[in-house]
């Protein structure tokens, strides 16, 4: 087993000579070989070692026996040691969580201290080859997306170090082997043989059915969980790539917003972890009630061009595409600016509005060809002095061909103007409120159309704020 072991370590470069390694330890088999491996290297290699031991409060005198048969055993095999009990259970109903989740916060807490305590490089825990099948049937049988399916890390980063686990390459079988030829008298937990948890149904009724076919399915799942973090390694980097180029994160407002054209010209695998980084960051602890099936809606609302749709996601996380423009961003912290303005145009004049964009007045002596951004009509078509203005409710307009007149809400949704441009878009009226022009998008129908007296000449520019 120890040449198997060394092997593995040496293939992931897990541990070096010269550093100071705590050891996360139970008390079972698993844990007290890792701390028997360990100390068989200690002068060899000049390793600092010391054992961790934590007493969850969950079984009684039985957790404490545990505790106290650990540090016992450094004693005499002459290893650091330092041990703390945990009050798990009221842990657990003061943030409402499940009994595993609050030991584990509580043990991750307790070994964080430790490390930066003793400045440690390494962070060893026991897991071995079933314990990572288990973990990877666990996750098929509750995880729809690929980035989630990887198994236990074999080294992680953690405050001063790093967590290793050496023993990832090897059964549990052997390491109780181990133990008997070391003469290593471990504890055994009796909540192992229960199926109430999760892990103990498939550790107890799952895995044994599977190791039946084939012995050496632990070998195969700790190859595949490798291979599926180096791939989602390099796939996450390049959607972090795509993130850093198309998404506009505003960090004062907490709203995230990028065109669904863009986003959609990538490839599926970079949209996904995309949209998962995102989420990543917007949310400060991901929602338990978030899942894939919020994964779809929002490649649903990806693909929708017209009109204003939106999405609700948990902790009222708000996602909505207009016309192509997507915006996530969560109600409580999404307050519409206030866009709205109104300028007098002198004439010869420039009005410079709130987003850099000009309009220009001037009289000019002749006709010149007209487009979108310019616009032209005389002073006795219109009562002076011009406005320029955002819209009001109600605003309606009229311009030749049309039977009537039509209101600048349904002018803006004929030419696919997104909700969060409507606010500003710039409106040119007359004294009188006539409205003469909606810049870039229609020319109001003047009451008189012979042009008498001086011509008015208007050009628009867009800015570039």
């Amino acid at each position: 087993m120890k040449q198997e072991v060394l092997t593995f370590i040496k293939k992931h470069q897990l541990l070096r000579k010269n550093t100071t390694v705590l050891v996360g330890v139970s008390g079972g088999p698993d844990s007290m070989a890792l701390l028997h491996f360990l100390r068989s290297l200690k002068n060899e290699w000049k390793l600092k070692v010391v054992a961790l031991s934590v007493d969850h409060q969950l079984r009684g005198d039985d957790s404490l026996a545990d505790l106290q048969y650990v540090e016992k055993t450094c004693k005499e095999w002459g290893i650091g040691f330092v041990g703390v009990s945990l009050d798990v259970s009221s842990y657990k109903k003061k943030h409402g969580i499940s009994t595993e989740l609050a030991g584990r916060e509580l043990r991750y807490q307790f070994f964080g201290e430790q490390m930066e305590l003793f400045q440690a490089d390494y962070l060893a825990l026991g897991h071995h080859g079933d314990d990572q099948v288990e973990t990877m049937f666990m996750k098929m049988s509750r995880t729809a997306s690929s980035s989630s399916f990887q198994g236990i890390p074999v080294q992680r980063k953690f405050f001063t170090g790093y967590i290793i686990r050496p023993f990832l390459c090897i059964t549990k079988e052997v390491l109780e082997e181990y133990c008997k030829e070391n003469q290593i008298d471990a504890r055994i937990d009796s909540t192992n043989f229960e199926t109430d948890y999760t892990r103990n149904f498939f550790r107890n009724k799952i895995i044994p059915l599977i190791k039946e076919k084939n012995s050496n399915i632990h070998s195969i799942v700790q190859h595949l969980s490798e291979t599926l973090s180096e791939d989602e390694q390099f796939l996450r980097e390049e959607a972090g790539k795509m993130v850093d180029e198309l998404i506009d994160f505003d960090g004062e407002n907490g709203n995230v917003s990028f065109h669904a054209d863009l986003f959609k010209n990538r490839d599926q695998a970079l949209q996904r972890r995309a949209y998962h980084l995102i989420l990543n960051y917007l949310y400060k602890d991901l929602p338990k009630d978030l899942s894939y099936a919020h994964e779809e809606q929002f490649f649903a609302l990806l693909q929708r061009k017209n009109g204003n749709v939106r999405l609700d996601f948990p902790s009222d996380l708000k996602l909505e595409n207009s016309y192509g423009f997507i915006t996530f961003y969560f109600c409580e912290h999404h307050k519409a600016p206030n866009l709205s303005y109104h300028y007098r145009l002198d004439i010869p004049g420039i009005c410079v509005l709130p987003d850099g964009s000009t309009i220009t007045a001037g009289f000019v002596e002749e006709n010149t060809e007209q487009d979108n951004f310019s616009c032209i009509f005389s002073t006795e078509q219109v009562k002076l002095p011009l406005h320029i203005r955002t819209r009001k409710p109600g605003d309606r307009m009229s311009w030749k061909g049309l039977n009537g007149s039509k209101k600048l809400k349904d002018i803006f949704i004929d030419a696919k103007i997104p909700l969060s441009a409507r606010g500003s878009w710039p409106v040119v009226t007359d004294d009188q409120g006539e409205i003469l022009w909606l810049i870039g998008l229609k020319k109001g129908q003047l009451t008189s159309q012979r042009l008498k007296g001086a011509t008015i000449q208007l050009y628009f520019e867009k800015g570039k704020l």
